[in-house]
């Protein structure tokens, strides 16, 4: 037919912040980073989080505010509220802006984007939603609540990931176990702390080295075609099965500091 076109689209990345920021000092972030890594492959998408922030935020006087958190916890940072109703809206809103190839979080939104990876390939959430291809972590941890970890680490997580891992974090421990829940992960060290790292070029070849195969992966395996500007994937429809109440013991929630 005259006029027609045929062509594939760009994998996308949903980027997830960390706790009292927003999706613009995310990507202020990863900004620092060769742009060869990800930005000249992906289209990625930087929301807020759902909820404003509760409490000062540790990159006030550094970056603009508003600033948003994506759900909260008691001073202790062992007991959280507002996860489900924060999982249903990420849901939402794959459903609605995706399909998503790919999750990037730091901290807080690395720490939801493995649960939703876990979720996932265990059939709690996104039964409806292609499979997630590829996670970057910055800086992220497991949830310890027996009932999550119990469906979310249940198996080894098959999605390509990378785990930044600083040696100054204070989440370096629980970024070494959250990597042993993905089969085969990318381990980036640094010497640096809770941020998203300035790399060097051996990393940075790593890195290139990681995305050049994913993207090989999906040109082999067809990926989405785009045919007279539609997009030919199966509708995306949610269906979020999230346990009861939700008190969630966990180390990921404390406010992160500002990156170098």
């Amino acid at each position: 037919m005259e006029g027609r076109t045929d062509e594939k689209r760009r994998m996308k990345i949903l980027c997830l912040h960390g706790f009292r920021t927003s999706g613009s000092f995310l990507e202020k972030q990863i900004s620092k980073w060769d742009p060869s890594i990800f930005h000249h492959h992906f289209d990625m998408e930087f929301p807020d989080g759902r909820y404003p922030a509760g409490g000062k935020s540790d990159i006030e006087g550094i970056f603009p505010p508003p600033y948003f958190e994506w759900f909260q916890f008691e001073k202790d940072f062992t007991v959280y509220t507002n996860l489900e109703e924060c999982i249903s809206y990420l849901c939402e809103y794959m459903t609605s802006k995706g399909p998503f190839d790919g999750l990037l979080g730091f901290s807080q939104g690395a720490t939801l984007s493995a649960l939703l990876l876990g979720y996932q390939a265990q059939g709690k959430v996104l039964k409806d939603h292609p499979p997630i291809k590829l996670f970057v972590s910055i800086s992220g941890s497991k949830f310890r609540d027996p009932s999550i970890c119990e469906i979310a680490y249940k198996d080894p997580i098959k999605v390509r990931s990378v785990h930044f891992i600083g040696a100054k974090d204070w989440l370096r421990l629980p970024s070494e176990d959250l990597a042993t829940s993905f089969h085969n992960p990318l381990i980036i060290r640094h010497p640096q702390g809770h941020t998203a790292p300035r790399l060097d070029e051996d990393a940075v070849e790593k890195l290139r080295g990681w995305t050049k195969e994913i993207l090989s992966n999906d040109r082999d395996n067809g990926g989405a075609k785009i045919e007279n500007g539609i997009l030919h994937e199966a509708a995306c429809k949610i269906l979020v099965e999230v346990s009861g109440d939700l008190m969630v013991k966990t180390e990921a929630g404390v406010a992160e500091t500002t990156p170098a």
